[in-house]
């Protein structure tokens, strides 16, 4: 054998002990054990809220309403809640009869203090007195926006003829049908009819004269929808006249 030939040594097998065996066997299984104490820490953990699952519980709680604040009735307060909830004037008695207290003396005066808190408050509204009752009403100022949100009801339109019919029988009630048509010039009978089933104008009697012909007169639906108290109210008919 010369010094340049290689020896090959058989190393002995070397048993494995006990330690190396679980070492062996903690390292086969090390994904395992990781993912498990993961598990375990993560279970371990108490559960908290995000600051920003705290935040909006918050704000939740803050856009909650608050409880409604309880108000005294008072006749005031009484008149106001019907005359806003009612879409005809009611009569200074009836409304004594809903407050069950009071008398009509009592609420004019009521109605007037009304009026003035709301005129020096700057509100938009006033109580006004129409056909004979009390009627909560927006100022005239405020038509331009009011009438892009109402609607007039088809059945209080009246087309030109009629609304000429019925400023005739306004003014010159109680008056017969001959002579509306004496004014107009045209026969006017279908013009007193719809008039009648509008609601604008009624029978109010007979002519003292031959045949005993019906008198024509406006109703109370007539002053609701035009805004009077009274006839009295009418504009003169100076007023209407066109300048010279």
């Amino acid at each position: 054998m010369t010094p340049d030939e290689k020896i090959d040594i058989e190393q002995p097998e070397v048993a494995e002990t006990p330690d190396t065996a679980a070492e062996t066997e903690v390292t086969d299984n090390t994904d395992w054990d990781e993912t498990t104490t993961a598990d375990a820490e993560t279970a371990a953990k108490p559960v908290t809220e995000s600051k920003e699952e705290i935040e909006d519980g918050e704000d939740l709680a803050e856009e909650q309403e608050p409880e409604p604040e309880e108000i005294e009735a008072t006749l005031e307060t009484v008149i106001e809640a019907v005359l806003f909830a009612s879409d005809e004037p009611i009569s200074p008695k009836r409304l004594v009869d809903v407050a069950e207290a009071g008398s009509v003396k009592g609420v004019n005066a009521c109605v007037r203090a009304m009026n003035k808190k709301y005129r020096d408050g700057g509100r938009s509204f006033r109580i006004e007195k129409i056909s004979g009752g009390y009627q909560m009403m927006t100022l005239s100022a405020f038509n331009p926006w009011i009438t892009k949100l109402i609607k007039v009801r088809s059945d209080n339109k009246l087309t030109p003829a009629g609304l000429e019919s019925l400023a005739i029988v306004a003014y010159k009630q109680p008056i017969m049908r001959a002579d509306i048509e004496a004014i107009r010039g045209v026969a006017s009978g279908e013009i007193l009819r719809n008039l009648m089933y509008k609601g604008m104008v009624k029978i109010v009697g007979r002519a003292e004269v031959i045949g005993r012909p019906m008198l024509y007169g406006t109703t109370k639906k007539f002053l609701d929808v035009f805004g009077l108290n009274t006839l009295k109210d009418l504009p003169k008919i100076e007023e209407l006249k066109a300048p010279q």
